[in-house]
């Protein structure tokens, strides 16, 4: 285990240099810094003011030697104008010369600076990710389980009234897309005129004018149950289908096994047949699902952040999309790399502990 631990993470840091690199590649082509240039400057600036504003920062150079400098393998670059300006990567203003460190990448923790947000790229990042961390986990506590109570209980017995029933709902959810979930909900649960809000305040079973909050700005300094479960729900109820069906079919194959039919035979009681015999079996499968929706949410969830204006990972990455931020992109995309390869580790060596007939070679 040790060792294929090893090689799969030796594996995983070539993949990651690779994908980093063509995002890299991709994000500084010229057209991308020229409009950087111009948001930056003046949306007028001539062909030779463009060009003197990245060959000040250091956009100009040779790609290999910028990817480097980015990494913090390379020695960094400090331009100073002859009218005292001093720009750099290992530039800090106020800091002497002879104490400017000589690399300054990402593997000495500097991220670069945000011309968005007008602050360090890291410290974005990390309260960004910290947001939608928090979603996540209460998307994960909410989904998995309810998907794998629904999925045991259509595939355990095939083809009965509760397998369709259970079945037409998991496909419902999975074919609903997300704003139109969220919309529904906002609309049925957080208006003050529709819905079933005005009919639970006039009866007086609520305190509030909705039954829920529309809006999940507030959950992100203080996440409750009124301000922060639409959101989890809209996100629980798309994801919850593939969990469920895979999860259904998985059940399904296994209760045909032969195994499971001589247990029936000798009188083995039929909960215990699902439970001891059949789930640990039949959840192999879905545990790649599951592990799958980690990426998902992470990068996933723009729609939803979007729809409840709450500013986590997803709606980061579309500001730093739409406003050409380099820096802030990139750093976002290493973020999102790193979990998937992470996630697929986990998802491996997960493998082996639910089904001990897998062996590694």
């Amino acid at each position: 285990m040790g060792i294929f631990i090893l090689r799969r993470l030796g594996v995983m840091l070539l993949t990651a240099l690779c994908l980093t690199f063509i995002v890299f590649w991709l994000t500084n082509l010229y057209p991308n810094l020229e409009k950087l240039a111009k948001t930056q400057g003046n949306f007028r600036m001539s062909d030779e003011a463009v060009s003197s504003y990245l060959g000040d920062r250091g956009y100009l150079q040779p790609m290999p030697v910028k990817f480097g400098q980015w990494l913090g393998v390379m020695p960094g670059w400090v331009t100073e104008k002859d009218d005292g300006k001093v720009f750099g990567r290992c530039f800090v203003e106020g800091t002497p010369e002879q104490e400017r460190p000589t690399f300054c990448g990402i593997i000495q923790g500097d991220w670069g600076f945000s011309t968005v947000f007008k602050d360090d790229v890291g410290a974005t990042v990390m309260t960004r990710l910290a947001l939608t961390g928090k979603l996540m986990l209460c998307v994960l506590l909410l989904m998995v389980p309810s998907a794998l109570i629904v999925g045991v209980l259509a595939g355990m017995r095939e083809g009965s009234k509760l397998d369709r029933s259970l079945s037409t709902f998991s496909i419902a959810t999975t074919a609903t897309p997300e704003y139109v979930s969220g919309v529904i909900f906002i609309a049925v649960l957080a208006s003050s005129k529709f819905g079933i809000s005005p009919v639970l305040a006039e009866w007086g079973w609520i305190d509030s004018k909705t039954l829920f909050l529309g809006s999940a700005t507030s959950a992100m300094a203080d996440a409750n149950f009124w301000n922060f479960f639409l959101p989890v729900l809209t996100i629980s109820l798309y994801g919850m289908g593939y969990i469920a069906r895979m999860t259904r079919a998985s059940m399904a194959e296994v209760m045909t096994a032969q195994y499971i039919r001589t247990a029936r035979l000798k009188g083995v009681k039929f909960s215990d047949i699902v439970l001891k015999h059949a789930l640990r079996n039949a959840l192999i499968a879905p545990f790649t699902v599951i592990m799958l929706q980690i990426p998902w949410l992470l990068n996933g969830v723009v729609i939803v952040e979007t729809l409840f204006n709450y500013k986590g990972f997803g709606w980061l990455l579309v500001q730093a999309a739409s406003n050409n931020d380099i820096e802030l992109l990139l750093a976002v995309s290493v973020v999102s790399v790193v979990v998937v390869l992470v996630t697929q580790l986990i998802s491996d060596i997960g493998y082996v502990y639910l089904n001990p007939r897998i062996r590694i070679s």
